[in-house]
């Protein structure tokens, strides 16, 4: 097989490292940083391959998320009682019942990512 030459850039520091990694192996540095690339492209396809069929469910439904309608902003003080109580519980189900610092603005706690 016709060999075709690469040509990279980088640091003394990482050349030295390279070098003294490459006479452990007892290769030169060519053959190492081929077998180092070689090595990382076979475990990237080999995790590729494993969660293809996980992508693909998530790109489907981020497909499908994205063709809903967008709903409209809605206040606090817009939920029943009852509203606000399972939405907390559908939080917990999401963040679990860890719930960080209370909110000073409504004497409750809020969730990561909320303001108060």
């Amino acid at each position: 097989m016709a060999k075709t030459r690469i040509s990279i850039s980088l640091d003394a520091e990482h050349a030295e490292q390279i070098r003294a990694h490459a006479d452990r192996a007892g290769m030169d540095v060519s053959a190492y940083l081929v077998n180092a690339a070689t090595r990382q492209m076979a475990e990237t396809e080999a995790l590729e391959a494993q969660f293809a069929s996980i992508d693909a469910v998530i790109a489907a439904a981020e497909a499908e998320a994205a063709a809903l309608p967008t709903l409209p902003d809605i206040a606090e003080g817009d939920l029943t009682e009852q509203e606000r109580r399972e939405v907390e519980e559908a939080m917990e189900l999401v963040y679990g019942s860890h719930q960080p610092a209370q909110s000073q603005r409504h004497g409750r706690q809020q969730r990561p990512g909320h303001a108060a």
